[in-house]
């Protein structure tokens, strides 16, 4: 029986590692450093090519930036107990504001707000789709993107 894909949000603060530190290098990273244990429970329950918002904390930041899918379950390594491997898979067509996503009544039972301590979230397939529509998807989700030119003729 093959498991459907399952969704997650994963959060970091730009200053730390970014989008645009994620993007470059081919886009895989190591998803490291992770020590609450609910948070680690979520990590090693990641399949490969489960999909994983990529959320800016902080401050001045707080919002989803892009989607990264896993590549490699969890494993450990050194002082890291838990570990998965993540690739970007495409930047957010719009960021989803954190503020914009408590505002939203689908959005308002979201995990992110009633544990936002944590750094690794699941997301309900619902959660999910309402988001990509805040966003107006993301690079490589297959959407067709208008643009307005192509609808002009010379």
């Amino acid at each position: 029986m093959v498991k459907e894909r399952q969704f997650w949000l994963l959060k970091t603060e730009p200053t730390e590692w970014s989008w645009d530190d994620q993007a470059a290098n081919g886009g895989v990273t190591k998803w490291d450093g992770v020590r609450n244990k609910q948070a680690q429970k979520s990590l090693k329950a990641m399949k490969i090519n489960d999909l994983c918002f990529f959320y800016h904390s902080g401050a001045s930041a707080r919002r989803i930036v892009g989607v990264v899918t896993v590549i490699k379950e969890w494993y450990s390594e050194g002082e890291y107990e838990v570990i998965v491997d993540v690739k970007a898979v495409g930047e957010m067509r719009r960021p989803v504001d954190l503020k914009e996503m408590k505002t939203n009544e689908g959005l308002k039972v979201f995990n992110l707000f009633r544990q936002p301590r944590l750094s690794v979230v699941p997301v309900p397939v619902e959660f999910w789709n309402r988001v990509c529509d805040l966003a107006g998807g993301f690079e490589g989700d297959g959407r067709k993107v208008h643009d307005d030119d192509d609808d002009e003729e010379s």
